[in-house]
Order: C-alpha cells, then structure tokens, then sequence
C-alpha cells in the first residue's frame, strides 16, 4: 500500500518482487498503466490513490473519500478530543480511519463540514488566491441595521494579530438574522466583528463553501460521500 507517493520504479519493485532494471522492460512492453495511461516512465511518480494495472490487471486501487456533514452543536472539529465527543465520533465505526478536516468549525457553530483523507485537495481549499468563499448564517443578540454592512464590508482591524479582515458581504435577512459571505477564516472572526458592535452572536450555522451547499436533507450529525461535481468544484 502506498503511503504519500513514491517512484512507480520502486513501487512495481516491492510489489512484484522484481528488480528496478526489469521495471524498464514492462514499461517498453505497454504492459503498465497508472490511472488508465500507459507508463513510460520509471521515475513517476504514484500516488496512494493512484490506479495501477499490470497487463489489465489492478495491482492498487484506492480511491480517495469525500464527505459532508450537518456539523451538530457541541461536537469538536477534530479527529481526537479527550473531553468532548468529536466529529469522527459520529461517523460509523472504522470509517474515520485516515479522515482530516479541512476547515474546521468552532465548537457551537453547526453547518457544513468537510472531511476527506486527500490531504492534496484539502490543501487546494486553504489557499488564499483561490478565493474560495464561505457562506454563514447568524443569529444576533440585538437588532441590526445598515450600518453593519458598510463595516464588514470595509474591514476590520483586529489588533492581537495586526491584521485588517478582508471584506465581508453582509446581507440582513431580518432584524436579528444576517447571512455573510467571507474568503478566510480567522480565529472566531464572524464573533468577533460582531463584537464591535456589542452584539452577541447567538447561533452560527455553514451553509456553503463554494459552490458547495450543505444538503439540506441532512439531520445534525449526518453525513454523505460528496458527489463527483461537488469534489470537483472545489477542486478546480
């Protein structure tokens, strides 16, 4: 089993019990495909879920998990808490085996969550030029008004990090209710431009990361595989 990646040399090596020198040979024979494509060379590289056949026959295989879960209140984001129950708690035994979370959700804040064992697209999620836009829904303590939209679209300067927020969409969806739209992901950011205004943040839920909608289908706590657009999506 592959663990990361290695040279496709080295892997048909161990696994055929072959020498190095003989992998050239089956190269050159067309006898070698890695994700449905002729090898012709010994130095790829192949990863854990790469697809390797020898003359048709698959000699790896694994392919890689994508879920989504309606993130309940109360539960950790993380594979391993030695006080509360965690997100991996909630899935079927054996199934969080080698499951990470890109993304995590703060320990009252519900909604969508994503969790995979393909560490090459959970990082593609985390970069800063992708852009990739989080959907929140808030629940506010008191009344809001016009004024919060031009201040989370401004911005916000938070101090412990010397940093400025980048900008929020705010759209008011009643007097206590706003949905937000934001590109990063700051320790209890949402909470803490809140905060400005001394409004206490009563409930927060994801609805969306992306183009990527939480099914709404999905009691708290339950989960599905992504589909193939959905990984694809944010992907790309």
């Amino acid at each position: 089993m592959l663990s990361n990646s290695a040279r496709l040399d080295r892997f048909l090596s161990v696994r055929l019990g072959i020498k190095r020198g003989d992998v050239r040979l089956l190269l050159a024979q067309k006898r070698i495909e890695v994700d449905g494509v002729f090898a012709t060379d010994i130095s790829q590289l192949v990863g854990k879920f790469s697809r390797i056949c020898l003359d048709g026959e698959v000699l790896t295989s694994r392919q890689a998990r994508y879920l989504m879960m309606n993130k309940p209140a109360g539960v950790v984001s993380a594979t391993k808490d030695n006080k509360h129950k965690t997100v991996l708690d909630l899935l079927s035994s054996g199934e969080g085996t080698g499951l990470h979370i890109p993304g995590r959700l703060d320990f009252n804040t519900t909604g969508l969550l994503l969790l995979t064992d393909d560490g090459r697209w959970s990082r593609q999620l985390s970069l800063p030029e992708r852009n990739i836009a989080k959907v929140y829904t808030a629940l506010l303590a008191q009344p809001l008004d016009d004024s919060y939209i031009a201040a989370f679209a401004a911005g916000m300067y938070f101090s412990y990090e010397d940093v400025t927020t980048r900008p929020v969409s705010l759209e008011i969806i009643s007097d206590y209710v706003a949905r937000l739209q934001l590109v990063e992901g700051r320790y209890h950011q949402i909470k803490r431009m809140f905060g400005r205004f001394q409004n206490e943040v009563l409930a927060l839920h994801r609805d969306a990361i992306g183009s990527v909608v939480l099914d709404s289908s999905l009691a708290p706590g339950q989960y599905r595989n992504l589909t193939q657009d959905e990984v694809l999506a944010l992907a790309c």
